[in-house]
């Protein structure tokens, strides 16, 4: 199986006043023996009267969610980040990731900084959740491409450390449901490992890999590889710094690594080439076609990837640049990897569909057939 990676989900205080509320009145019953109870029956029911009357009359709305202002000048990530951060710690990881698809809909910069927001988002659940990866996961969601998974796979890596990770490495994903089956949900979790690995060694890709290397499962080996490559290309100079990529080399580090991880580079690869030469897609098929032939069509999938995830898995978009492809072999392989960000993305099939039905007719049986089994991972 080609494992495919994307680049691109408490109590009110109201509710916990009422608990308050609720112990202040047994601690206050438990605290009269029978014989005061008796007597004082008729002082009591008065007084829980007015207490209830007090309560009622008294009611103080619900204040909104905490926040820090980022409008304007101050819409930057770091400001988007602390806010979301704040919001985790306080209301916890669905009332962000909440917010964070509620700015998505109306603010450019969001969309823009969607995944990474989610890592942040991720992040701050493990802190919340005292490092326990499956009770984070639980708060979860899909939205945008999967970043609050990474997230947080990736901080609780983090917060164990190399030895322990090296000790641990085949427990920590163990919670997770699919295993079985390979779910979609399990595979964020090992590849949130290799993530991890890029931030306990301080970004260092050819220490990383090995590392992953220490899970038993060919599967989870790959998805691992997987998230050490999609964490060196993050780089934007704020929360990912790379130190394995060149500007005068785009396919590097894939043709310097060994064999066995070349697979899980050449499917990320291509969003770092894009992001060096203005998006130009022709660009970017032609690099594909001249690296090592065991991978040319991988590179190409991740160009499918990178014409979904550019244009926020817009149809025609994405078959636009598909069609740049130097041959049908390139551009089959486009929508197979298109139609699995599709599905990633919208975390279901409608929105895939309607991408092969408009695939020139010559590609549309390997796109749906490829959305028919990527499908059942989710």
């Amino acid at each position: 199986m080609v494992l495919f990676c994307t680049t691109k989900s408490i109590l009110s205080r109201k509710m916990k006043r009422l608990l308050r509320y609720n112990s202040h009145m047994k601690r206050l019953f438990n605290q009269m023996n029978i014989s005061r109870l008796v007597l004082g029956v008729g002082a009591l029911c008065l007084a829980v009267s007015l207490i209830f009357r007090f309560a009622l009359s008294s009611e103080v709305p619900t204040p909104p969610p905490p926040s820090i202002h980022c409008a304007g000048g101050n819409q930057t990530f770091q400001c988007e980040k602390k806010h979301l951060e704040l919001i985790t710690s306080s209301l916890g990881p669905k009332a962000a990731m909440t917010d964070l698809k509620n700015q998505y809909a109306h603010i450019p910069e969001v969309v823009s900084d969607c995944h990474q927001l989610g890592h942040a988002v991720g992040n701050a659940a493990v802190d919340v959740y005292n490092g326990d990866i499956a009770q984070a996961f639980l708060y979860g969601d899909s939205f945008c491409w999967s970043g609050y998974y990474h997230g947080v796979v990736e901080r609780a890596v983090e917060r164990i450390g190399e030895a322990q990770f090296i000790a641990r490495a085949n427990f920590l994903c163990e919670a997770i449901p699919g295993k079985d089956r390979y779910s979609f949900e399990y595979y964020n979790c090992v590849h949130g490992l290799g993530h991890g690995l890029m931030a306990v060694t301080k970004n260092e890709l050819f220490k990383s890999l090995p590392m992953c290397d220490k899970l038993s499962g060919d599967w989870e080996r790959k998805s691992c590889y997987g998230g050490v490559f999609m964490e060196n290309i993050m780089v934007d100079n704020r929360n990912h710094y790379a130190k394995y990529l060149k500007k005068d080399d785009l396919m590097y580090p894939c043709n310097a690594v060994d064999t066995v991880y070349k697979e899980q580079c050449y499917l990320m690869q291509t969003s770092y080439a894009l992001s060096q030469t203005n998006y130009s897609f022709a660009g970017a098929f032609k690099l594909c076609s001249g690296v090592d032939v065991d991978f040319r069509n991988t590179c190409a999938q991740s160009i499918g990837r990178d014409a979904s995830g550019n244009s926020v898995s817009n149809v025609a978009r994405t078959v636009s640049s598909c069609a740049l492809a130097l041959d049908d072999t390139q551009q089959s392989n486009c929508y197979v990897g298109a139609v699995k960000d599709f599905i990633s993305y919208f975390h279901g099939g409608d929105q895939a569909h309607q991408l092969c039905l408009a695939a020139p007719e010559r590609f549309r049986d390997v796109c749906l057939q490829t959305a028919a089994t990527y499908i059942t991972t989710l």
